[in-house]
């Protein structure tokens, strides 16, 4: 089932696991449609496939007086006991402009026997924690303690709304594989629909006068793998238009192109632009001292993405969560929302005689937003761009066609500093929110040389096999801001335990001696300087041979590719590391053994590794570089034999001899 809402400027849905009791009634029996799609023959399918989507429908009816009646039906059978979690019934609403007429689910057992569950099994419960008015509502049927492995889970919804846009999505399939997907819309007399396809071939609906179908079948698994799009960028998707098929018909809820949202979100966000001489003062107050541009867009970017982020969509079928709330109460209140945040920005910036512009960006996947279909339901995140000076340098500027260099910031994240653009909204197509100048524009990718870690390790190895040493990291751009987030959101103990769980994944039992971090956002850095031991690194043969690995530490986000074959595209991101390891060697050892050297390049990225010794020190150099980018699966054996060879040469041993 889909389901939407419109929080933090768009529609969104987010749920919350949670548990209800089962009533059953005498006579228990399961609707037709649910009996039918139990009986379909199931085709064979790996043991790793926890259920097959039996059916999967959803029938929208628009009346003339504007509400749409949506019928869900969903069907699953479960295949193994992992799927249990499967048997699980949701249903969002709109207090302020919808609600559920009913909801039912039911359980046939692999006797036949069957087991229904009504409203008294029905719990309702807020679908976004961070939504104080908890306008957004979920009604949940939870009947996954029931099931077993060949059980049949089903569950029916009817729910009514007013639809804010005459548009609509629908996506065929999660992971499991489906056996009938179907998507039905239903007009008045003279309206019409139009649908883009998203994710593969044209799926053309039957029409019959002003009723649609769509419809898929036999949809096979998509396969959980590393590095892969998420499942709404595999899937096959349709996107809907429809309205009035007479341009004498004027409709307010459909969009002709990106320039047409743009001017209808400015109509929202201008009037909330803000500046009073609070504003004002404040603006003075926080670039006080400040010369050049980026040191006050950096100081009022600071302040913003500081306050504290809550969101209170009032109002929200009727436009309200694309609506910022004025820059002046945002101020007074010290919070906010996404939009709140880029709106009260703005109004601190233009008070500075700086301009700036609200742009809507979907958060979390940079390949969501496709240009084809122009809707405001695209995005569910909310950034701004700023218009820079030559002399203001940074990363996350772009050129735009007529309003020239647009500096990106997210004020939301406050991890990610001016000049720097969280690493999931890079590359993405987003919506530059102007009645003039909007319209549908790309984001930057920052350099593999900016989002880089260079780390410097000092390592002295005793005949014994034991080490102590030192690790130094210089971390900026996106792999700052992850270093950052992980040292902000742990308590000291707790980060002190995550930085040792990383050394003893290379160097068993290893203890960390000293720890001691510096942030640097100012120039997007983030230092990390560690002492460590490991009694036990070196293995000692015979009383002759010293032997150990010469990579003590990995990357944190390693690649592990370790699948044969490969069904989705690969997804890299831009990043750099250089990392410098000197070994002090016991006196009375010799090198007998090193890796060779390594060198691979492809067109995604490269890697070296060069060992060299003198002097009785082991000197390693090594370097990878990625490249933001999307691999087709027909390249997977190039890319599984670029980190296989990495792995080889980072698990090859050292070898010392005793002299």
């Amino acid at each position: 089932m889909q389901s939407v809402k419109l929080s933090n400027f768009v529609v969104v849905f987010f749920i919350l696991g949670l548990c209800a009791s089962g009533a059953v009634a005498a006579g228990d029996d399961a609707p037709s449609w649910l009996r039918q799609a139990a009986s379909a023959s199931i085709p064979n399918y790996e043991k790793n496939i926890p259920g097959v989507v039996l059916l999967d429908e959803q029938s929208v009816a628009l009346s003339s007086d504007g509400r749409l009646t949506t019928t869900s039906n969903y069907a699953v059978k479960i295949l193994a006991r992992e799927g249990r979690d499967l048997a699980v019934a949701r249903a969002f609403y709109l207090v302020s402009a919808g609600k559920i007429r009913s909801i039912a689910a039911w359980i046939i057992r692999t006797d036949g026997t069957v087991k229904r569950y009504d409203k008294s099994s029905v719990l309702d419960v807020i679908s976004d924690p961070y939504d104080v008015y908890n306008e957004g509502r979920v009604k949940v049927i939870d009947a996954s303690s029931d099931v077993d492995t060949g059980f049949v889970f089903g569950y029916s919804v009817v729910s009514e709304d007013l639809p804010l846009f005459y548009q609509d999505t629908w996506l065929f399939q999660s992971r499991l594989p489906t056996l009938v997907s179907r998507y039905s819309l239903s007009l008045p007399a003279g309206w019409i629909a139009r649908s883009t396809t998203l994710n593969g071939p044209e799926v053309k609906p039957t029409v019959n006068g002003s009723n649609y179908i769509w419809e898929l079948r036999d949809l096979k698994p998509i396969p959980p793998e590393p590095l892969s799009p998420l499942v709404r960028n595999l899937a096959p998707r349709i996107a809907i238009n429809y309205g009035p098929d007479s341009a004498t018909q004027p409709v307010s809820k459909a969009f002709s192109d990106w320039l047409d949202v743009a001017r209808w979100a400015a109509t929202l966000y201008e009037p909330q632009v803000i500046i009073d001489d609070a504003v004002a003062a404040k603006a003075r107050e926080l670039t006080e001292g400040k010369t050049s541009e980026l040191e006050k867009i950096k100081a009022i970017g600071t302040f913003v993405q500081n306050l504290q982020y809550i969101s209170i969509d009032i109002g929200v079928a009727h436009g309200n969560g694309y609506k910022p709330r004025p820059s002046n109460l945002v101020l007074s209140r010290g919070y906010g929302d996404c939009k709140d945040k880029a709106n009260l920005m703005r109004a601190l910036l233009k008070s500075l005689k700086i301009d700036a512009y609200p742009v809507a960006i979907y958060s979390g996947d940079s390949t969501y937003v496709r240009a084809e279909w122009a809707s405001p339901s695209q995005f569910n995140h909310c950034i701004i761009a700023i218009r820079v000076s030559p002399e203001t340098k940074a990363e996350t500027i772009i050129e735009h066609p007529t309003l020239g260099r647009l500096l990106i910031f997210d004020a939301t994240d406050p991890y990610t500093p001016v000049g720097d653009l969280p690493e999931y909204l890079q590359g993405s197509k987003a919506l530059l929110i102007s009645s003039e100048h909007g319209g549908l524009i790309g984001m930057p990718i920052t350099s593999p040389d900016f989002d880089k870690l260079e780390r410097n390790v000092a390592i002295q190895i005793q005949d014994s096999g034991a080490i102590s040493g030192t690790i130094r990291e210089k971390a900026s751009g996106q792999t700052s801001a992850y270093f950052r987030r992980e040292n902000r959101s742990l308590s000291p103990s707790d980060y002190r335990k995550v930085i040792e769980g990383w050394l003893t994944r290379g160097a068993t039992g290893a203890k960390v001696l000293k720890l001691e971090t510096r942030d640097r956002p100012g120039d997007w850095g983030f230092d990390l300087d560690v002492e460590f031991s490991a009694a036990q690194y070196g293995q000692v043969m015979q009383n002759r041979l010293l032997v150990f690995k010469p990579i003590v530490v990995g990357r944190r986000d390693g690649v592990f590719l370790t699948d044969a074959k490969r069904s989705n595209p690969i997804e890299f991101d831009s990043k750099s590391m250089r990392e410098t390891i000197i070994y002090s060697l016991p006196t009375n050892f010799s090198i007998d053994e090193v890796p060779e050297t390594v060198k691979i390049d492809a067109s995604f990225g490269s890697y070296a590794a060069a060992f060299t010794v003198k002097d009785g020190k082991l000197l390693i150099e090594r370097s990878l570089i990625l490249r933001r980018g999307v691999i087709e699966p027909a390249r997977y054996p190039e890319v599984r034999t670029f980190f296989s060879k990495i792995l080889e040469a980072e698990q090859s041993p050292v070898v010392l001899v005793r002299k």
